[in-house]
């Protein structure tokens, strides 16, 4: 009787243990975020004009050029130029860019929602900039740095992401770009063409967030 009470035991232990291990394989497979084909689940965001901003606003776009950035990086600051210049290129063709800073103000006071308005008013951003209030986009999506992007490609009414990583291969030097990755991916969706390099190693600043 003892015997079969501590199978039984064992058992039951056993199974629980599996169930927290694949719970936890299940969490840690999600805060890795996004990978290739994977479907991005949309947002609501407030953008610098106080109003809120999700991707499903965007019914005829063709997918999306997701920026994450934000007003103090300097590696941001380089590439301010660039994300405009892949704005005003792709946004006419179905791809425009949706830039959202991750950062949290406490932590970065520079980055906080007032500064962000007058940092898009002083460069003309001709896209939204919105803020990650409570920081819940940028882990979905799996972001680590200022710039981050995540190129997303509209199929059979979803989200898929389809690019991830650098802008280019030369932040500090616009006119010395050897390989412009962003402009090559949406270059491919448009072309019905498989993407070359579709992962990237983003260069910048890490993502800004209280410890716990």
């Amino acid at each position: 009787m003892k015997k079969t009470v501590l199978i039984v035991y064992s058992i039951i232990f056993l199974t629980g243990l599996a169930q927290v291990k694949a719970q936890t394989m299940e969490n840690n497979s999600t805060n890795k975020g996004y990978k290739i084909g994977d479907v991005a689940t949309d947002f609501k965001l407030k953008n610098v004009d106080q109003k809120t901003v999700s991707l499903s606003d965007y019914a005829s776009a063709k997918g999306f050029i997701v920026v994450f950035t934000c007003n103090h990086c300097p590696y941001a600051k380089a590439y301010e130029s660039r994300i405009i210049a892949l704005d005003k290129k792709y946004a006419s063709k179905g791809y425009p860019v949706i830039a959202i800073n991750p950062n949290d103000p406490i932590v970065v006071p520079a980055d906080n929602f007032e500064a962000m308005q007058v940092r898009a008013k002083e460069k003309g951003f001709t896209f939204p900039y919105l803020f990650d209030d409570g920081q819940k986009v940028y882990p979905q999506y799996g972001a680590t740095k200022t710039p981050h992007v995540f190129l997303l490609n509209k199929e059979n009414g979803k989200n898929i992401v389809r690019y991830i990583g650098a802008i280019d291969d030369n932040y500090a030097d616009a006119n010395d770009v050897g390989n412009k990755y962003v402009e090559a991916a949406v270059d491919a969706l448009l072309a019905n063409q498989p993407i070359v390099q579709a992962n990237t190693v983003a260069i910048g600043c890490s993502i800004k967030a209280q410890k716990n």
